[in-house]
């Protein structure tokens, strides 16, 4: 999963509008708008299909965070992008103002039973699976250099230990920090409580001098390096530690499992749907799909793309049976969209946590 809260468009939003709303419509529907983070798709897939579709151009635009996204949508009223690849959490959001469309599965007849891995199906934010489609997941690992740190980390709660001071890297996703404050002691990542949210803000300030680097893009780079000793890191930072420097230790925390989604949707009023859906059913074929998670470094959400993937790259994108590992007793979260008072104060700890690092 990406960030949170994650590169601005190249281009001023309303710049951005009024040219669009300048060009004539066919221009457009020669274009295939897609909207979402860098890297979310090898170059050389983008290039394959614009071969098989020579009438499109592929016009890829990024945000930094979901946030900006959704802003940028509403703005939009819904158009402006064909496709968008963002998370989760956000996707609801979308969904619940509007602004999504129901895929029209007629024109993806790749979408056969079975394509999709069920285990990234029907969640909260697309139950019906009408709106979307899986396109990666990931879960909070943490990675150790043992060569650094002379003992077994087997949880959140270790990176406290007075050992790892100056030397523990973290992502800056503020709802995954605090929950896995949150996490250390014993409590959902999604409490509305306002006392655990609290207790989990003093936590995190105890935390504070362990802490080094807090960054969420190429985080594994301070690691590989041996800048840090320990990271609390997404899914595709795990594999590309590891590909570099295989004596690294993966942990999945015993305290529990924080799982996302990320997942693609066409806006209610893309310009180009139906170049929409031809992409989406380009890269829902089995070999091109394992092309693309290869790329990504998160999870096949593609269950025909699986078989695809190299030997070497299985155990880090196809998820473990998390149900038969007994230490998580099925312990598996995704974060989920709080209340105001909830969200207002996980930014309030948030605030207070990065002061105390200066950052």
């Amino acid at each position: 999963m990406k960030k949170r809260h994650t590169k601005r468009l190249g281009l001023a939003l309303p710049a951005f509008l009024a040219l669009l709303a300048q060009a004539p419509a066919s221009a457009q529907n020669r274009e295939l708008v897609i909207y979402t983070w860098p890297d979310m798709f090898p170059e050389a897939v983008l290039a394959s299909f614009e071969q098989e579709n020579p009438d499109l151009k592929v016009v890829y635009k990024t945000f930094e965070f979901n946030e900006d996204m959704l802003m940028n949508l509403e703005i939009a009223d819904g158009g402006a992008y064909d496709l968008v690849i963002a998370d989760d959490y956000i996707i609801q959001m979308v969904i619940e103002e509007g602004l999504a469309q129901k895929l029209d599965k007629s024109k993806l007849p790749q979408l056969k039973t079975g394509v999709v891995n069920p285990i990234y199906q029907h969640q909260f934010y697309d139950p019906g699976d009408e709106y979307t489609i899986p396109y990666g997941a990931g879960v909070q690992t943490i990675v150790y250099d043992p060569a650094q740190v002379h003992w077994e980390i087997t949880g959140m709660a270790d990176l406290w230990h007075s050992s790892l001071k100056n030397s523990v890297g973290i992502t800056g996703n503020y709802r995954v920090i605090n929950g896995m404050a949150l996490k250390s002691l014993g409590k959902s990542m999604n409490t509305e409580d306002l006392a655990d949210l609290r207790a989990a803000g003093e936590r995190l300030q105890a935390l504070a001098p362990n802490i080094r680097v807090v960054q969420d893009e190429n985080l594994e780079e301070e690691l590989i390096a041996g800048r840090i000793s320990a990271a609390l890191m997404y899914t595709d930072g795990v594999m590309k530690s590891k590909l570099q420097r295989p004596n690294l230790k993966v942990v999945f925390p015993k305290e529990g499992i924080g799982f996302g989604i990320m997942a693609a949707f066409i806006p209610s009023r893309a310009p180009n749907a139906d170049a929409a859906h031809r992409f989406l059913n380009f890269i829902l074929d089995g070999r091109r799909g394992a092309q693309c998670f290869q790329e990504l470094g998160y999870y096949c959400t593609f269950k025909e793309s699986e078989p695809y993937i190299m030997p070497n790259l299985r155990a880090y994108l196809i998820l473990p049976d998390f149900n038969k590992m007994p230490q998580f007793n099925n312990n598996i979260e995704m974060l989920l969209n709080l209340s105001q008072e909830a969200e207002t104060e996980h930014t309030r700890i948030w605030k207070e946590f990065k002061a105390l690092l200066n950052q």
